[in-house]
């Protein structure tokens, strides 16, 4: 597996009813959501600020925390990482959170000597049901071609430095098969609950742009 990872062929038509999931015009589902985002702002029913908020919160707050439960229950119980990592779907699927459209789950886990991250270089195909909204960087045509050229540049520029003993594998999503990068289990974190380790798993470590939160650094 060199830098490059995987490619897969896409199937173009999957992601309509996700606004801006394509750098085309806009179809049928996605220009009603932007029309009727459109007319609420002009009429002043919805402060743009507000929605900006609201689609922050389904960013990096509430979509992101199904995922962060499925990595800390990984990082406390082995047999249930070994399930994880052998049948992401099903395991992801035990606590509750399935893809709305059936798509497979792969589930990478980061180690001491590879650091895995996911791009969708022709879309923005995302898992939702652990992560909801995917960020605005990660459907830009930039992330997505970058990262498949120079992983560790982009990596640096999250803040990331991955030391070159560490192999970086690009993993590119699809619509019938999305990745959830399981980060590495901070150091210092051996006597905390499952519920204050999901407190240390950030959308961005699951996409593999970021890494778990130290104890120290948690939010």
């Amino acid at each position: 597996m060199s830098d490059h990872g995987h490619h897969h062929d896409h199937d173009h038509d999957h992601d309509d009813d996700q606004p801006g999931a394509h750098d085309a015009p806009l179809s049928g589902p996605a220009l009603k959501v932007k029309a009727l985002e459109s007319l609420l702002i002009d009429k002043g029913l919805v402060d743009p600020k507000a929605l900006d908020e609201l689609i922050d919160t389904y960013e990096t707050k509430v979509g992101p925390r199904n995922g962060a439960r499925v990595v800390a229950k990984a990082w406390v119980d082995p047999a249930y990482k070994k399930r994880l990592l052998e049948n992401g779907g099903g395991a992801i699927a035990e606590l509750g959170y399935r893809g709305r459209q059936g798509e497979d789950i792969v589930v990478l886990e980061n180690t001491p000597t590879v650091h895995n991250m996911v791009v969708c270089t022709l879309c923005s195909c995302y898992p939702w049901p652990v992560l909801g909204l995917p960020p605005v960087w990660y459907k830009s045509a930039p992330y997505r071609s970058r990262t498949v050229i120079d992983p560790r540049g982009v990596l640096r520029e999250f803040g990331v430095d991955v030391p070159e003993s560490v192999e970086v594998r690009v993993w590119d999503s699809t619509a019938e098969l999305r990745y959830l990068v399981l980060p590495e289990r901070p150091a210092g974190t051996e006597h905390m609950t499952e519920e204050q380790l999901a407190e240390l798993v950030t959308r961005d470590s699951m996409i593999g742009t970021g890494q778990a939160l130290t104890p120290a650094g948690r939010r």
